[in-house]
């Protein structure tokens, strides 16, 4: 009868152990979550353009979904985060019309190709200062000519989408 009470005990005893520790993890999941993730990422704007940069350095942002083919031409995003600062880690995925002769970025360990070589997936953690986060890319001989379309995430929800056609120069 004693031994038969004991394994009961043992039984409860567990059980209410792994009823406790189940919550606890529980608890303590949401609470890291909600923390880490306290203050929604909300997008208050978002352009696209080419950057344009004058003989004196400065840099000038015009507004178009239209890219001339024109090597060295640099274009891309800019999104403004409302009320945010700090850090923040984006994911951008820039999708050709067809395969380019070649890709080609500053920082090859933030950037990937799908395995048909048309689209891109560059991982970037940067301060979004004054609230802003921002990407270009330049024209590279090779680059194809037609519509391209770049979508950006954080975490795995989509905040932008660009559509832009990069056509050829005329002369």
């Amino acid at each position: 009868m004693k031994l038969k009470n004991q394994a009961t005990t043992v039984v409860i005893a567990s059980f209410l152990l792994t009823t406790w520790m189940v919550a606890s993890f529980a608890v303590n999941a949401i609470t890291s979550s909600e923390s880490r993730f306290a203050k929604p990422i909300i997008v208050s704007k978002a352009e696209f353009g080419i950057f344009r940069v004058d003989n004196k350095g400065k840099v000038t942002f015009l507004l178009t979904n239209k890219v001339p083919l024109n090597e060295g031409n640099q274009y891309g995003w800019r999104i403004w985060l409302k009320d945010y600062q700090g850090e923040v880690t984006w994911r951008e995925v820039l999708r050709l019309p067809k395969l380019p002769e070649s890709w080609s970025t500053d920082n090859g360990d933030n950037f990937s190709m799908t395995p048909n070589g048309i689209q891109g997936v560059t991982t970037r953690t940067q301060s979004a200062k004054d609230g802003i986060i921002q990407n270009s890319w330049t024209i590279l001989r090779g680059d194809p000519i037609g519509k391209h379309t770049i979508f950006v995430y954080i975490a795995d929800r989509r905040i932008a989408s660009f559509e832009f056609e990069v056509v050829p120069v005329k002369k």
